[in-house]
């Protein structure tokens, strides 16, 4: 009984670890795209860990088209809505929190 648990558990933590390696957020996604000459899946994929930890969905979404179109990017800094205010807001925290939990 012992060694089909530990078995059974292994194999979870397998499929687990391999599952998070395939498939990749949406940030570390751009960030692998991007084509920039520091990017690599350590450093894109710590960039990811730091949205899921400070970023919903829908922004992390939002803030990987950045990557492709930094004008974007400005569009929203410049931006007198409110939403794009509070995005913004979110936005500069997970990048202050990116430079320093990735040393990017």
């Amino acid at each position: 009984m012992k060694k089909s648990f530990v078995s059974a558990a292994l194999a979870a933590a397998v499929l687990f670890s391999t599952a998070s390696m395939t498939f990749a957020g949406p940030i570390e996604s751009a960030c692998m795209r991007s084509g920039r000459e520091a990017a690599s899946r350590a450093l894109c994929g710590c960039i990811q860990q730091v949205a899921d930890m400070t970023l919903k969905g829908g922004d992390q979404r939002r803030a990987a088209k950045f990557f492709r179109d930094p004008d974007l990017a400005h569009t929203v800094w410049i931006s007198q809505k409110p939403a794009d205010d509070a995005f913004w807001d979110r936005y500069k925290q997970f990048g202050a929190m990116a430079e320093a939990y990735c040393g990017g």
